[in-house]
């Protein structure tokens, strides 16, 4: 079938690109003037220039496609650029769909997040909000809410080479980010899930039809705390690392004041999902790509020592 992908050039959309192609789709990318250059298979897709704020381009894209992947979202939002989690996340969406009714495409794969809510967070929000317009638009539709997710970023960013540049590479402290005091309290927890498996979830969904109508929680095999990601990371690039505990609290003080600022690390916004906590059972991941997930180790990190 050919799939249309929006949101397509980036990390995740590189591996789904990738994973389609592999298994004998035809693919569609909507790309922004100047993106050319981030494709990895240029010669094997087409290509529609535009964004998610021009409704022609992304009717161009979709017409005479079976099924279309949304995979649109940001971390930060940089309000004086037009960069937004409403405008990125939700009202993306919504044109995305209405583009659908209006060519005929049912079948729409969302990527979401795990642990979006209302109320919460503003990503968590307009997260969560895309998805009950995604179920109630009449497509058909399957949901995908990964925990972190990392991989070989390909000259882009993921969460491990972030944890690595930011926390692991300075010759400083790592910090061990908890929420209250004594042993194994307030730990921050994540189930990192491989880019790679990812992707196999969502071609998978486009082959099986149970999944319409499905929201699925993608986790990898383990749950890690904040510390034991960072040992790993270390563990993995060869460096010998000490972790200093840090409050959140403490840092949220910080955020509130300096998180406008570009060169801040988290955000407000950020801290409180931390706090959350990120875990998702693999056994859904499993179900779909019908193997073992790829584990948050050494061996599957030797991309950070390149």
């Amino acid at each position: 079938m050919r799939v249309a992908i929006i949101g397509g050039t980036g990390f995740v959309g590189s591996y789904l690109t990738d994973a389609l192609l592999d298994a004998g789709h035809a693919v569609s990318l909507l790309v922004r003037p100047g993106g050319d250059n981030k494709l990895k298979r240029a010669k094997h897709v087409q290509t529609v220039p535009g964004d998610i704020s021009d409704a022609e381009s992304i009717r161009s894209l979709i017409e005479g496609c079976d099924a279309l992947i949304y995979n649109v979202g940001i971390l930060r939002e940089v309000p004086r650029e037009g960069i937004t989690f409403e405008k990125t996340q939700y009202q993306g969406l919504v044109s995305t769909v209405e583009a659908a009714r209006e060519v005929g495409v049912r079948r729409l794969l969302l990527m979401s997040a795990n642990g979006v809510k209302i109320p919460g967070t503003r990503y968590q929000e307009t997260k969560r909000r895309a998805e009950e317009y995604a179920f109630n638009s009449g497509l058909d539709v399957t949901v995908f809410r990964p925990s972190v997710i990392f991989g070989d970023p390909r000259g882009t960013m993921e969460f491990a080479t972030q944890l690595f540049d930011e926390m692991v590479r300075p010759p400083i402290p790592a910090v061990n980010f908890f929420s209250s005091l004594g042993p194994n309290k307030g730990a921050v927890v994540m189930s990192p899930v491989h880019v790679e498996d990812v992707a196999s979830a969502f071609v998978a969904a486009l082959q099986k039809p149970e999944c319409i109508g499905k929201t699925y929680r993608l986790g990898g095999p383990e749950v890690l705390t904040w510390k034991e990601m960072i040992s790993r990371i270390a563990a993995a690039t060869r460096r010998k690392k000490t972790i200093l505990p840090m409050p959140i609290g403490l840092m949220h003080i910080g955020a509130t004041l300096f998180d406008w600022l570009p060169f801040f690390p988290v955000t407000r916004d950020q801290l409180v999902m931390l706090k959350e906590g990120n875990v998702a059972d693999p056994a859904e991941l499993e179900s779909l790509i019908e193997r073992q997930p790829i584990s948050f180790r050494a061996a599957n990190l030797a991309y950070l020592g390149n």
